[in-house]
């Protein structure tokens, strides 16, 4: 992974299964994150209905060291429709733990080799 790369976790505070997976991909390969609070923040809330119409969380981003926006805006998705598991680059939202690794792989953080252990 670059060093001016980092993943940023767009949450909330109270349980949801989806951010339970992403925690448990984050443990499994030891990766760092950020974790932003969605119902503590409200211009994150903004941002990530902004980005994926919905309070959709987690929404996973690789950031600038430092920063809270994707490295490059996310393709736009139809309006109304889910965004979840759809990787949108720099982005994916609610994704399963085989969409989550595999995005991770596409981004260099984890390597497919580490990905298939983890089966």
């Amino acid at each position: 992974m670059a060093d001016s790369r980092e993943i940023v976790m767009y949450s909330r505070t109270f349980g949801c299964p989806f951010v339970s997976v992403a925690k448990r991909v984050f443990a499994d390969f030891a990766l760092s994150y950020r974790e932003i609070m969605i119902d503590k923040d409200a211009e994150a809330k903004a941002r990530v209905v902004a980005w994926t119409g919905f309070q959709s969380v987690p929404t996973l981003v690789i950031a600038e060291a430092g920063g809270d926006r994707p490295i490059e805006e996310p393709a736009p998705l139809p309006r109304g429709s889910s965004p979840r598991g759809i990787d949108r680059g720099y982005m994916i939202t609610e994704p399963s733990h085989a969409e989550m690794k595999a995005w991770l792989v596409k981004h260099g953080f984890i390597s497919s080799a580490e990905s298939a252990e983890a089966e």
